[in-house]
């Protein structure tokens, strides 16, 4: 097994859960996997600020040189921008393949195989595998710089961390700040302004556009409440006391930045997986939000999402920094209100039924459709016109490798999760849940893989070309 394509960790950091995740990475190097017995975020912190930040400074250049190795082992990272731009313009759409595939592989020798083939020779491609968070052993919200630029700006409140950064590169991400389109006011287009909402500015920007409710469901969304790392206890993660993080931190104008996190579904800590921001736009039409949990409703996923995402799913540690628990006959109503009312961009393309108009489509457009609802078996689960299905799928892909630790994650497989919304998904770069594919046509890849559709290159071409469409 070699060293490039299995970065392990070499950062040994105190505490109770670094403790038992670097146990369990030596377990794993080792053979079998024996996860710690860890349910709950460690509560007493016996330990001052001080010299939490000033390890925690020390280790941050191993560990993001750490987490470069692997991204680099995986992924090819250049910048290589299509034609077709963001639904804002303000960013072009990257193209190509970026999965580093193993040594002498080819994607049709690959595809040739079967998954009991691929899983006994280890030949799965790492871009494939579950995707660790930049400092797994932590975890926790991790913001993209322009983001942490404009909040200081607007707002003088700081999203860096002292102890890990995000990793990605800009060109692999969501344009910013990203277009707001609304199901009330259609007729508006972008009603941003080209701006970042903000405490400070949406009122402004959205006044004459929302009703009172909406408003304050908007203001809401737009007020720093503390989260695990953002807070002005001990063991926070930003260098300043912090009133905490805003949904809109994250989901960026109602749409997604790429900021990465870890599900709060899942313990123990190793076992969490990565979890990339999804977009808000088209949540009226969504019956389950969550990737694992299945939410049923806008309101529940609100709610709950204060004690989930702020606080990993932990309320003893939530109770202890604070968390903010709204009224669900008030405040998380109005918040679920204005979600509610985030539109898709655009689709000019598309009739109303959610199919290609021929009068406007491109010939590998459409026959990017065909294999769509036929050889490529998307409609399976991604029905139009809003190309979800709301239910959970298992993609079982326990079949094509081994679960072993990899940088702090024990790289498993990922079970049910839910069917994301095609719609405008040329906007929202990375893809899948954990954001392990970074263009479209890893994603058409990955999927050609795992389902063995046997797409041709001009097939998977033409599907690419469809899905820029929606």
């Amino acid at each position: 097994m070699s060293k490039a394509r299995h970065p392990v960790p070499r950062v040994c950091l105190c505490g109770l859960l670094s403790l038992a995740v670097a146990l369990t990475a030596a377990a794993g190097q080792a053979g079998e996997v024996e996860l710690p017995d860890q349910t709950y975020m460690p509560v007493k912190i016996d330990e001052d600020f001080e010299s939490i930040k000033a390890r925690d400074v020390a280790a941050k250049a191993e560990i993001m040189q750490r987490h470069r190795e692997l991204l680099e082992a995986r992924y090819d990272l250049r910048d290589d921008p299509s034609d077709v731009m963001m639904s804002g313009g303000r960013k072009a759409v990257q193209q190509g393949v970026r999965v580093r595939l193993p040594e002498g592989m080819t994607w049709e020798r690959l595809n040739a195989m079967s998954p009991a083939e691929i899983k006994r020779r280890n030949l799965f491609p790492m871009g494939f595998r579950p995707l660790p968070h930049a400092h797994h052993e932590t975890g926790g919200q991790v913001f993209p710089q322009d983001q942490i630029d404009a909040m200081e700006e607007k707002e003088q409140r700081d999203l860096s961390r002292f102890d890990v950064e995000f990793d990605l590169p800009d060109h692999l991400t969501p344009e910013f700040p990203p277009p707001i389109f609304l199901t009330t006011r259609p007729d508006l287009g972008d009603v941003s302004q080209g701006e970042v909402l903000s405490i400070k500015n949406f009122f402004g920007i959205m006044k004459g556009k929302l009703t009172p409710v909406q408003m304050e469901g908007l203001r809401l969304l737009l007020t720093p409440f503390p989260q695990q790392q953002f807070n002005m206890t001990d063991d926070r993660k930003v260098a300043e006391p912090s009133l905490g993080v805003t949904c809109f931190d994250c989901h960026v104008n109602g749409h997604t930045n790429a900021a990465f996190h870890l599900d709060p579904d899942t313990r123990p800590q190793a076992a969490r997986s990565r979890l990339d921001t999804p977009s808000l736009r088209g949540m009226f039409n969504q019956q389950i939000h969550g990737s694992k949990r299945s939410l049923r409703s806008i309101e529940d996923f609100t709610e709950f999402e204060q004690r989930t995402a702020y606080f990993d799913g932990d309320h003893v540690t939530a109770a202890k920094k604070g968390v903010f628990l709204p009224d669900r006959a008030s405040k998380v109503a109005m918040m679920a209100q204005m979600q509610n009312i985030l539109d898709f961009p655009p689709a000019p393309k598309l009739d109303e039924f959610g199919r290609l108009r021929r009068d406007k489509a491109t010939e590998q457009e459409l026959k990017g459709q065909e294999v769509f609802f036929g050889k490529g078996r998307c409609d399976e689960c991604h029905k139009p016109p809003f190309y979800l299905d709301n239910q959970m799928h298992d993609l079982r892909l326990e079949r094509f490798y081994e679960p072993e630790m990899i940088a702090g994650q024990y790289n498993k497989a990922d079970g049910p999760i839910k069917t994301f919304t095609l719609r405008g998904i040329k906007d929202s770069p990375p893809y899948n849940h954990d954001g392990r594919l970074l263009t479209l046509e890893d994603t058409v890849e990955f999927f050609n893989l795992v389902l063995q559709l046997q797409l041709t290159a001009e097939e998977k071409e033409a599907l690419t070309a469809f899905m820029r469409c929606l």
